[in-house]
């Protein structure tokens, strides 16, 4: 029986040992889904060595750019995102696992929320972690100019308290890619923006799933923006994850 899984830490709010248990058990595949939920990614070797069956596992929060100095290639793609949420794992004639990361982020997002932008050019993409460097290549490609947004300003980045009424007003998509929200991370939670500043022309997206309505979607759906949860991202993102797998 082949093996695959996923790595983050919680692992609670993941529908991705439901969604591909469920996938084996419909289509006959014998192979099981297994959530690795570790408190450190220096316990990869362990989930690696444990597991001789294991194919490929999914990368969650914490992880996606920490578990990138475990693998022995990486795409092209995820390399110039700097992040992995899709390993393959393929073992050599030694018996050796070989770890190759792809990022299925960018396929995801692009694809749900392409249909919804209209004549969006600028981005305020909420966080800085692993997630968001993919969300803000997807944007790029879709002609979109990303502005990351964090607790405290960098260089690549503008602080919360920063976002002024002509950023809100310039930049009409608004994507969270911070934890905020999610089930294991406060669910009364949300990214500190001036929500009051949104109107109709806003476009809110959440790449968080669960729950489906976040409070941050809740409260720009409250001020008329139109609202978009991550659901259909991490779905179209795990198809691409089975994909990569099999190719």
């Amino acid at each position: 029986m082949r093996k695959f899984g996923i790595i983050g830490y919680p692992l609670a709010q993941s529908a991705s040992p439901a969604f591909f248990n469920a996938k084996f058990a419909t289509e006959g595949i014998d192979a099981e889904y297994i959530p690795f939920e570790i408190e450190s990614i220096d316990e990869l070797p362990r989930i690696i060595e444990e597991n001789p069956e294991l194919c490929g596992f999914n990368v969650t929060i914490p992880y996606k750019q920490q578990v990138m100095k475990y693998l022995s290639g990486i795409s092209d793609e995820a390399s110039r995102i700097n992040a992995v949420n899709v390993v393959k794992v393929t073992r050599d004639e030694n018996g050796k696992a070989l770890l190759y990361g792809f990022n299925s982020d960018v396929i995801g997002f692009s694809r749900s929320i392409e249909p919804l932008v209209g004549d969006a050019k600028k981005a305020l993409v909420l966080g800085t972690g692993g997630a968001s460097k993919a969300i803000a290549y997807a944007l790029r490609s879709l002609g979109i100019e990303p502005q990351f947004v964090s607790r405290k300003a960098s260089d690549n980045a503008i602080a919360y308290g920063d976002i002024s009424d002509e950023i809100m007003a310039s930049h009409t998509v608004i994507v969270n890619c911070t934890p905020l929200g999610m089930v294991g991370h406060g669910v009364d939670k949300c990214p500190e923006i001036p929500y009051d500043m949104l109107g109709e022309k806003h476009l809110l997206y959440d790449i968080v799933y669960n729950p489906e309505n976040t409070l941050f979607l809740q409260k720009g759906a409250s001020q008329g923006a139109k609202t978009k949860s991550g659901y259909e991202m991490w779905y179209l993102q795990a198809l691409a994850s089975w994909e990569i797998w099999n190719k």
